[in-house]
């Protein structure tokens, strides 16, 4: 263990660590900056708009929100790290996230449209089209809008209405002559309607593809809802509500009707975002909205274009069909470098571990190992943790039919999985029709953790098939998420994941493991202790090494003692996609710590952790990054690679992610973020472009 004594206080310091909300956010900058980047397709770069804004969607229906509820209970103490208040922490947000939305407005208004005008590909306004194309509009509206809209009249009798969370809507202000001046004016909300396309194509004669917005047409043609009455404004917006989850474990008697019932309340959580179009707004209605959604001015965002871009999904998804020059080149994922194609997967890791890299290796031969094992008549039984998974989910087939079969099927759904709740509910009721022991996690914990365990009965003898990953047990994710697995039949492993097991499903303390470890807890142990081996092995070699990869990075202890590790030399390089509370390049603290973000066309999500030891090189993948949620609040794994080419492989990867200089930016000392720099001569080097290229060659290569 390491001797090294250093001030914690003054390690502990505020002035040390970037605010959890606040890097989140500058996270959700470098989504935008995607937008931006000209080397990305056009119509990817339309995607990366509406991942922003389904990424801030999130973000205030769950952290806003939670300070906020903070705030009214009154609680005013700061936060453990940068020392925010949740006052402080809403008003910072408040003045980033303003910026932030100006930002990709401005994008969308004179970079996007623009470049897509080229293309051919334009929006119109209801003022510029012909009269011929208004009477083709008109009769859409007529047709397809007029019989699915619903005004709701709002007066003494009929209150205003409970809006869904996320819907769009618009605010009608009407005259009635027919009344005294005094009760003239009427108010009304109309929704719009979220099961029709909010792009209108329209015919234009040309080779143009042209479109209109679904809320321009309503809006032009809304006095067809109030015959008699004069429209004075009409005023689109849309709130964002409150969707946290406030679930009484311990006092209930079952979980998954708990759950149900919470999700009926979640669309009606007490609104914490308004958002209105820019120069499209009744002033008088503004001021409404704020009484009647009792919501604060500072968190009213005006958009300088159409509400919602998440949108823009579904627009790119009609596009892309008739554009692929404007979307990334199709990349199918290839057999695994570790498994020919005719391999049987259990013949194949009976001998040897086999490691996966997905999306660049195809996530098929997870499917096959449950599929297979399902089918197997030698299989006993099969165990499997499930936090998120598809619609219509192979994996899900594979074990209901394994159950039909007669094996032992074990199944952990992770019921509090947020915003797959509802999915996992339904997938829970079917996994149990069909004759498999489902277990809904564990109480206070979210069950993270990614590990399936076959076991099966060959010449008389036990062996135990132990899929281990960063990854959920999803095949369309796998497509777009970099992610981790391992499939082993080490005999440990397979006593690991049998005690793993039955530590979730019965009662009994958590065991001692072989191989893995599990948090709640032991995992930010055994990472403070393997940081203070190394800093030991560095005061003797001179050689101390760290490389981290991850998701977010929250965890004060870890941070300290990462900071520890520096403080005494030790090189640590840090590969953090999203929320980074620590800050490198500190002098006399962190000035041997590199942290960079790599954002682009896959998600990152692998966790990797990476242990120098002079020489001895132990290598983690886990299902948990380095926050405080995971450490305390979730059951996780961290398990260990033994084989030394699957080690090597890791690394040259890990190389490959350290020097890229196309899609990495790096953290400075103050918190911000900025794109690695690159001489004008210096090759360039995008890691995930690499890596697709690489899993080709390997491809080629077997053949």
């Amino acid at each position: 263990m390491s001797t090294l004594h250093t001030d914690e206080a003054k390690l502990g310091s505020p002035h040390y660590y970037n605010n959890r909300e606040l890097s989140w956010l500058a996270f959700n900058k470098r989504v935008l900056e995607e937008a931006i980047d000209s080397r990305n397709p056009l119509l990817e770069r339309l995607k990366f708009l509406a991942i922003f804004s389904s990424n801030l969607d999130e973000f205030f229906m769950v952290r806003v929100a939670g300070l906020k509820d903070q705030v009214k209970a009154g609680f005013g103490k700061p936060e453990n790290k940068a020392g925010l208040t949740p006052k402080q922490q809403l008003k910072q947000i408040s003045e980033l996230n303003h910026k932030l939305v100006d930002l990709q407005a401005g994008t969308y208004n004179d970079v996007i449209l623009p470049a897509l005008k080229k293309e051919g590909i334009v929006f119109l306004s209801l003022e510029s089209l012909k009269e011929d194309q208004l009477d083709i509009i008109e009769k859409h509206f007529d047709e397809h809008i007029f019989p699915v809209l619903t005004p709701m009249a709002v007066d003494a009798y009929r209150p205003f209405p409970m809006l869904l969370n996320k819907s769009l809507n618009l605010v009608v202000k009407l005259e009635d002559h027919s009344e005294t001046e005094e009760f003239r004016a009427k108010t009304a909300i109309v929704q719009v309607p979220a099961v029709l396309d909010r792009f209108i194509p329209i015919p234009s004669g040309e080779k143009d593809c042209s479109y209109v917005l679904l809320e321009d047409v309503i809006t032009r043609y809304i006095h067809k809802l109030f015959h008699g009455y004069h429209v004075q404004s009409v005023t689109p917006f849309r709130i964002t509500r409150n969707a946290d989850m406030t679930i009484h474990e311990e006092g209930a008697r079952d979980l998954l009707k708990e759950i149900e019932k919470e999700l009926k309340k979640r669309k009606w959580g007490a609104a914490v975002r308004l958002e209105v179009r820019k120069n499209g707004f009744d002033s008088h209605v503004l001021d409404y909205l704020l009484e009647e959604l009792e919501i604060h001015s500072g968190d009213v965002y005006e958009i300088d274009g159409p509400l919602d871009f998440t949108f823009l999904f579904g627009f790119y998804k009609e596009l892309s069909s008739k554009f692929e020059h404007l979307t990334y080149e199709t990349f199918i994922p290839q057999p695994p470098k570790d498994l020919l194609a005719d391999d049987d997967v259990f013949q194949t890791a009976a001998v040897q571990d086999l490691f996966l890299h997905h999306p660049y290796e195809s996530f098929e031969p997870v499917i096959d190992f449950v599929r297979d094992a399902a089918e197997d008549p030698d299989v006993l039984a099969i165990k499997q943790t499930l936090y998120r998974v598809s619609g219509g989910s192979p994996v899900i087939e594979a074990l209901k039919k394994a159950a039909e079969n007669g094996k032992q099927v074990t199944v952990l759904v992770e019921l509090k999985a947020r915003f797959d709740e509802e999915n996992n509910v339904q997938w829970a009721k079917e996994l149990e029709k069909a004759g498999c022991h489902v277990i809904y996690g564990m109480t206070y914990l979210k069950t993270h953790s990614k590990i399936t365990l076959v076991v099966r009965r060959k010449n008389s003898l036990i062996e135990r098939f132990v899929h281990l990953g960063t990854g959920n047990y999803n095949d369309q994710t796998a497509k777009i998420y970099t992610d981790m697995s391992l499939i082993t039949s080490d005999y440990h492993f397979g006593i690991d994941a049998t005690n793993f097991f039955n530590y979730l499903s019965g009662y009994t303390e958590k065991p001692e493991f072989h191989h893995i470890s599990v948090a709640p807890f032991d995992i930010r142990t055994d990472f403070l202790k393997l940081v203070d081996q190394e800093i030991d092995y560095h005061r003797h070699f001179g050689n101390g090494r760290i490389i981290a990869k991850m998701n977010s990075l929250t965890d004060k202890a870890i941070i300290m003692k990462l900071y520890e590790a520096s403080i005494a030399g030790v090189k640590i390089d840090l590969i953090v996609r999203g929320t980074c509370c620590l800050r490198p390049g500190i002098e006399g603290i962190s000035e041997k710590i590199r942290v960079r973000s790599i954002v682009g066309r896959f998600l990152e999500h692998s966790r990797i952790y990476s242990f120098h030891h002079n020489g001895e090189n132990k290598m983690f993948l886990s299902s948990a990054d380095m926050m405080t949620r995971n450490m305390e609040k979730r059951v996780e794994i961290l398990f260990p690679v033994f084989d030394v080419k699957i080690k090597t492989r890791i690394f040259s990867m890990l190389d490959i992610m350290l020097s890229d200089n196309v899609k990495a930016r790096e953290q400075d000392a103050s918190g911000d973020y900025h794109y690695v720099s690159r001489l004008p001569h210096e090759e360039e080097i995008d890691s995930q472009a690499i890596l697709r290229k690489l899993s080709y060659r390997v491809s080629e290569d077997e053949e």
